[in-house]
């Protein structure tokens, strides 16, 4: 089986965490700030260096190409280099490193591919600084639109996508985005972001695809009143009736699948002021499941809500949703058996996070590659996967797109 370099795929990982490095550890590299424009810089410098062509398109995304000994479509793997605020060294950079290494490998090893390899970088994957996340693969595949997303202003500022991108020097054409004509492939390696891989004790995951969601909002509606005066029996206090709601929501939800998850991640309660009953409550609600079928079962609990709990009205909004996402049954297959091959441990999972990979899935076949996160940390300064499983990633990469190549 062949491998990639252990110590290079190390140094990769060092040398990019120190772009948007915070004291103390992990980095803040937020899409198009300076930080994400010297990442972009050093990997121009080296993709350059290995002799790969590298283009943008006309949203930023960058694409380094290494020809093929055919006339065949690309075959790319990626990820994105931005973060959230306070985040990780991997999250992200992993996969565009992963898929660096694997290309360095391939041409320092002169290993003989058919198809042309990219390794690609997306732009504004985590939509920390520009809502939404994953803004450039939306716009390829047109869940919204390049001008629409030009105008999103950033958050906590003033300035635009379309200004950042305009100053960052990396408007491309049109032409380049990722399409099913010039590409045949696509291979996201990622960290878990989660403890499955670590509990199980497990060196790879093989991402069978991203499961399904929904997410609302549940409103309650009282009446303030003052803290000291209104005696508890006459009180519509929104925040108690909440309280009743989330965890009566617990105790449904949790009894109809154990594999479903649910969060209550954002709350808003007005006046919020310590002396007065809360009169407004508007609490988030975010659930996961691969089965639509379970999706349909969560939907069917929030429908049922009562119209009124401890006086206060009761109404919900979808906020929004996705179905679960399949990937591509024969690179599915490549990975795992790459993996076997390799001697590694692996198992079949979905992805409960977000990915680019999810929206290329309606476009090319695309499959995702998880390693361990220690402690399933992540979107934090203490995000980590050792140089074993970073080294134990990029080789199943690289044995799968080799698959891959002999198969496409």
């Amino acid at each position: 089986m062949l491998t990639t370099d252990k110590n290079r795929m190390d140094e990769k990982i060092k040398t990019f965490s120190k772009f948007g490095a915070l004291e103390g550890g992990g980095i803040t590299r937020l899409s198009l700030s300076e930080p994400a424009l010297q990442a972009r810089a050093e990997f121009k410098k080296r993709v350059e260096a290995l002799g790969m062509t590298l283009e943008s398109d006309d949203i930023g995304n960058l694409y380094a190409t290494y020809p093929g000994t055919e006339d065949l479509p690309r075959i790319v793997m990626g990820s994105h280099m931005d973060s959230v605020r306070s985040g990780g060294n991997y999250d992200g950079i992993y996969g565009v490193l992963a898929g660096l290494e694997v290309a360095e490998t391939v041409i320092k090893e002169d290993i003989k591919l058919r198809h042309p390899i990219t390794v690609m970088v997306w732009t504004n994957e985590e939509g920390a600084r520009f809502e939404p996340a994953m803004m450039s693969s939306g716009i390829v595949m047109k869940k919204w639109t390049r001008e629409s997303m030009l105008s999103v202003v950033e958050t906590g500022g003033t300035v635009t996508f379309g200004e950042a991108l305009e100053a960052s020097g990396w408007v491309g054409d049109e032409a380049n985005r990722l399409n099913d004509k010039d590409y045949c492939a696509y291979f996201e390696p990622h960290i878990e972001q989660g403890p499955v891989l670590e509990e199980e004790k497990l060196d790879i995951g093989v991402v069978a695809g991203v499961v399904g969601m929904v997410n609302y909002d549940i409103i309650l509606e009282g009446v303030s009143s003052h803290a000291g005066t209104t005696p508890q029996h006459y009180r519509k206090d929104a925040l108690r009736a909440a309280s009743k709601v989330i965890l009566d929501l617990w105790e449904k939800l949790g009894a109809i699948d154990k594999e479903l998850v649910f969060t209550t991640g954002e709350i808003t309660c007005k006046p919020n002021i310590h002396t007065v009953v809360p009169n407004y409550v508007k609490f988030s609600l975010d659930s996961r499941h691969k089965d639509p079928e379970v999706i349909k079962r969560v939907v069917e609990v929030i429908k049922a809500l009562p119209s009124e709990v401890y006086g206060c009205k009761l109404s919900y909004e979808e906020h929004w949703g996705r179905n679960t996402i399949e990937f591509d049954d024969r690179l599915l297959d490549y990975v795992e058996n790459a993996a076997n091959a390799l001697g590694y441990s692996s198992k079949r999972m979905y992805s409960g996070a977000g990915h680019d990979a999810q929206y290329v899935s309606e476009l090319l076949p695309a499959v995702m590659i998880f390693i361990p996160s220690k402690n399933g940390l992540s979107h934090t300064v203490v995000e980590y996967s050792s140089p074993e499983e970073t080294w134990h990633g990029a080789n199943v990469l690289l044995n799968a797109l080799v698959e891959a190549d002999k198969n496409f």
